[in-house]
């Protein structure tokens, strides 16, 4: 099968890991169940007919953020006992899940780095953020401002803003957005600016992102993936996490605004 060739995976390490999908796929094929939240939607998506055709188990998707308390939040999931196979997630919410023993001890794979960007409406005028100052500026003059409820969201209203000193003076004019892309909300006009990981930004269409934070406010976030305790097909959910972290998965990733949390 040469749906996935040996120069993609781009070291030799990757054969073995290519013999043992394989094996597991001639075996017997199943259903996976992944629950993935939105920093690493699009690269995953890119890669799940892939991987499909690799193994022929057929990888069932839902989506959810990594933290908060809507209906499709990760957490609230494994909270009712939902069956899952792979959650992939930010990484400290993820460790709070294995503590809290609701993912394998020992599951856990780094898959990317992800980082925080700022949108604007198509077409509207691009402010400066290029330094912590003008980012606080831009902050300021801003008429509104949406942001995400998951990693990069409260990492931004709880940190961030409070470290610029401007907390109470942007509260008014701030939202949460939860469940939604905050780039929909942009591209709409409904509010100014918007802040998300940046591979959540690039898939919105009638937005313009303006760029990263700048060093000194940007926070970098860790998603990674684990195998839950209600998982029914743990093995196999090993096998698509060893992959999804290996250079065959690279390509997709970076496509999608993100980098390959292991690369040299």
């Amino acid at each position: 099968m040469n749906i996935i060739s040996h120069r993609k995976f781009g070291a030799r390490g990757a054969l073995p890991l290519l013999c043992a999908l394989l094996a597991i796929g001639v075996a017997r094929a199943d259903e996976i169940k992944v629950v993935t939240s939105g920093g690493f939607t699009a690269a995953y998506l890119e890669l799940v007919p892939a991987y499909e055709a690799l193994t022929h188990n057929k990888l069932v998707t839902e989506f959810g953020p990594s933290m908060g308390t809507t209906h499709n939040a990760i957490p609230i999931r494994l909270e009712r006992g939902e069956s899952i196979d792979v959650v992939i997630m930010a990484g400290p919410a993820l460790n709070d899940l294995i503590t809290q023993g609701k993912v394998r001890a020992g599951s856990r794979v780094d898959l990317v780095k992800s980082y925080i960007g700022m949108a604007v409406k198509a077409g509207a005028p691009r402010p400066d953020i290029s330094t912590v100052d003008a980012l606080k500026r831009t902050l300021l003059a801003a008429k509104s401002i949406a942001y995400s409820d998951s990693a990069s969201g409260v990492y931004l209203s709880t940190e961030l803003f409070p470290k610029l000193g401007i907390a109470e003076q942007i509260k008014a004019k701030s939202r949460k957005i939860e469940a939604d892309p905050v780039g929909g909300v942009v591209a709409t006009g409904e509010f100014e600016i918007g802040f998300q990981q940046i591979s959540e930004l690039r898939p919105v269409k009638g937005i313009d992102i303006v760029g990263p934070l700048p060093p000194g406010a940007q926070r970098v976030t860790v998603f990674a993936a684990g195998i839950p305790t209600t998982a029914t097909h743990p093995e196999r959910a090993k096998a698509l996490i060893e992959w999804l972290a290996s250079p065959a998965a690279y390509r997709a990733i970076k496509k999608s605004g993100l980098e390959p949390a292991n690369s040299k």
